[in-house]
């Protein structure tokens, strides 16, 4: 039966911070950079207070803090770190080798524009940069939310059946600074969902083992493939996660959630803080008698290819909101993605693509209704292979 905890204001990285102490984080290596800061900021005084008995590591890049983070996984730490931005790019190369020797190291992004210009305000630039490391990716809407599937991290990343790193994605600024009332876990609570830490292969002077080995030609495909393979094994771990979690806390996380989708003939489908924007515009729609849903990607990686095609149902037209430009390209990296994974089924809707809240840009209620009511108007016309940026002087 779920446990009810009283409501407290938090801003949304001080939450993110609270899961990591209940979670009896190890080690947490850290370079600030905003809009995280907060979050190791927080994680730094509870280590110093005695609030958390964990090794905080203070380094000179967030190169180091992910190499740093390598190591303490790899001799069975409890490990978390938190970034974003360019500092998400700077530690770029070492994230694929957290996937490839299969460490679950748990790391927060608070999601931020990639410079020129210099931008530190959100959108999710950094994280399209970094979508195919091979690492599990959630994203949270809220604060509450934030709190939630960083504990879920955890348990996912550490399951005997994952062993991967997890990212966390927030909103910069749109959930890591913005103070609002949530529920918090309590410690009872997260010990009994979270086991302890126990790799399988923990570097151990008596019991030596290889990490991240030295590969030919020869044998190097193979051990991406099983890479590929064993990611995408991990669904069902991320399903029970979060149907235990919901079992506990009362609240339920899926890989695609669904908003005043039934009867819809247009589909809105969002990431992030701005899922929250669109909902009510949908409702303002359904006021009007407009058959409109909204559609929220939870899970980025792996891939909810089953749940989509669930979720799309019999839409005519699905509208899709990047918050990342791919230069040169077809628009945006999620719309691109949701077009390939629909490619090819007998019934899908027509999909139609926009471009908006870059560099913390906001995207108002009236812009979402703009996107449905034109990206309609281009699905009747034949138009929907291209996209539009919104929001932008001419």
């Amino acid at each position: 039966m779920a446990e009810k905890t009283e409501l407290v204001g938090m801003e949304g990285s001080v939450a993110v911070a609270e899961a990591v102490k209940l979670a009896d984080a190890d080690v947490v290596a850290a370079y600030p950079i905003t809009p995280q800061t907060h979050i190791v900021e927080s994680l730094a005084e509870m280590v110093a207070n005695g609030e958390l008995n964990a090794e905080y590591v203070p380094v000179e890049s967030e190169h180091s803090a992910m190499s740093a983070c390598l190591g303490a996984s790899a001799v069975g730490a409890r490990t978390f770190t938190a970034t974003a931005g360019q500092g998400l790019e700077l530690m770029h190369e070492v994230l694929y080798i957290a996937s490839a020797m299969r460490l679950p190291v748990v790391m927060a992004v608070a999601n931020r524009a990639l410079s020129g210009p210099l931008n530190v305000w959100g959108d999710h630039s950094d994280v399209m940069a970094v979508r195919d490391c091979g690492w599990i990716q959630i994203f949270a809407e809220s604060g509450q939310q934030a709190h939630d599937l960083t504990v879920c991290a955890f348990r996912m990343a550490e399951d005997p059946k994952v062993l991967f790193p997890v990212m966390v994605h927030i909103d910069g600024f749109h959930v890591s600074h913005v103070v609002e009332p949530l529920s918090p876990l309590t410690k009872k609570q997260v010990d009994r969902f979270l086991p302890p830490y126990s790799h399988p292969y923990v570097l151990d002077p008596d019991k030596p083992v290889t990490m991240g080995a030295f590969a030919v030609p020869g044998f190097y495909s193979e051990a991406k493939k099983a890479q590929d393979v064993a990611l995408r094994a991990t669904r069902p771990v991320i399903l029970r996660t979060w149907k235990h979690f919901g079992r506990m806390s009362g609240r339920h996380y899926q890989p695609v959630e669904h908003y005043r989708s039934e009867d819809a003939r247009t589909l809105l489908l969002t990431m992030g803080s701005f899922s929250e924007t669109a909902m009510l515009a949908v409702d303002e729609m359904r006021a009007r008698g407009k058959k409109v849903g909204l559609i929220r990607l939870r899970l980025w990686r792996p891939f909810p290819f089953e749940e989509l095609f669930e979720a799309v149902g019999d839409a005519e037209v699905l509208v899709v909101l990047d918050r990342c430009l791919s230069f040169g390209g077809p628009g945006g990296p999620v719309c691109s993605e949701i077009r390939a994974a629909l490619c090819g089924r007998r019934k899908k809707p027509k999909i139609v693509g926009f471009v908006g809240g870059l560099g913390g840009r906001d995207i108002p209620v009236d812009g979402f209704k703009y996107m449905v009511n034109r990206g309609t108007k281009l699905a009747e016309k034949g138009e929907e292979g291209g996209f539009e940026m919104i929001g932008v002087r001419e």
